[in-house]
């Protein structure tokens, strides 16, 4: 291999290297929302949850009137 053929392909591998960085970065965003929105859903079950285990105790309640 001559030296251009060198400069060819290390050219070529810092272009891969800086798509695949680009790549990463844009993983670890979509990771971030994906945790946050998993953390938002989380909340919103927890809360209907607890909703319904109200509703649950009112009706008992009613029952035993």
């Amino acid at each position: 291999m001559e030296i251009k053929d060198l400069e060819i392909k290390i050219d070529e591998l810092i272009h891969a290297c800086d798509e695949l960085e680009r790549k990463q970065a844009g993983m670890f965003s979509d990771q971030a929302k994906w945790i946050t929105e998993r953390n938002r859903l989380l909340e919103k079950n927890e809360l209907a949850k607890s909703k319904i285990e109200a509703m649950i105790m009112r009706l008992k309640s009613l029952e035993q009137d």
